[in-house]
């Protein structure tokens, strides 16, 4: 049965730390204690898809040190299927997050293991109904899959995040292309105007549907029935690392489920809102019974 979601992306640790305010060129300022936290944009987007009852395998790398343990386990407690997560001789990935009180961060990233992840065979894709890709593993990578999950008659989504110049190939198979309103612009030159305004010139490049989240202010979807504005439910934000992984995971639950675009992102906004009223990403994500609980 074709209801299955696999994620082609990253397993980082996230070392986070609490600041006041994040420190210009050449200073120096103090922050709260250092938490360790399981993190990256695909084992992201595939805890909150399990976390929400999707079937949902990550395929990825991890190192052999107490990080990579992290992250499996984590993954293993929200229902993910590790098998296809290889264990390589490098360092796992480490994302280091500074967060300030209004709840934004900066994020560096070291890829070490994320870095050798290579092509997945098209055969992994046999019982898969969406594949969702991001950008922090190697773009020939991420590329690969997306053209062998619309072959194999999988739904190809890509987070565009970080953003990276991608072919017209593998704009033409996807469906939806997520982006932030940061990541449309760059697509698009430096371009600025309404999110339905950039939506809409994004299906130009050649994507089958388009979504761009807005954070607080929801998403515009973009497909060939128009375009629409979803909102999000107003909360609080307390941290907002991960709440787009959050949104690609229960978008991709959500699709894998039967919903059209437009339902999928109402969703996803839901499981977004609530993300950011915790600290950290995987631990913050919800599950199915909590998303009555995303606010207003």
């Amino acid at each position: 049965m074709r209801n299955r979601v696999i994620v082609v992306g990253s397993a980082n640790a996230d070392l986070v730390v609490a600041v006041d305010r994040r420190p210009g060129a050449g200073e120096t300022v103090l922050g709260a204690d250092t938490v360790v936290l399981p993190g990256g944009k695909g084992a992201n987007t595939a805890v909150a898809a399990g976390k929400l009852g999707a079937r949902v395998a990550l395929f990825g790398a991890v190192g052999t040190d107490a990080h990579g343990q992290l992250l499996l386990d984590s993954l293993r407690n929200a229902g993910v299927d590790t098998a296809l997560v290889r264990t390589v001789d490098r360092p796992t990935g480490i994302a280091y997050i500074t967060v300030t009180p209004d709840g934004e961060n900066s994020i560096i990233v070291s890829p070490g293991a994320n870095s050798a992840v290579a092509d997945i065979e098209p055969t992994m894709l046999d019982t898969a109904a969406v594949v969702v890709g991001s950008l922090e593993i190697p773009l020939p990578v991420v590329e690969h899959a997306m053209a062998a999950a619309a072959a194999h008659g999988a739904r190809p989504v890509l987070n565009l995040s970080p953003a990276t110049e991608v072919s017209a190939a593998t704009l033409a198979v996807l469906d939806p292309l997520v982006v932030n309103e940061h990541e449309a612009s760059w697509l698009l030159g430096g371009r600025t105007g309404a999110a339905t305004e950039l939506a809409t010139e994004l299906r130009t490049l050649g994507p089958r549907s388009v979504l761009i989240t807005l954070g607080a202010r929801g998403a515009v979807v973009a497909d060939d029935q128009g375009t629409i504005e979803v909102p999000a439910p107003s909360v609080r934000a307390v941290d907002t690392t991960g709440a787009g992984d959050a949104f690609a995971g229960a978008l991709a639950a959500a699709l894998a489920g039967g919903a059209g675009l437009a339902e999928a992102a109402r969703q996803a906004s839901r499981v977004a809102a609530i993300s950011v009223t915790k600290p950290g990403a995987q631990p913050s994500y919800p599950l199915a019974s909590e998303l009555g609980n995303a606010g207003t």
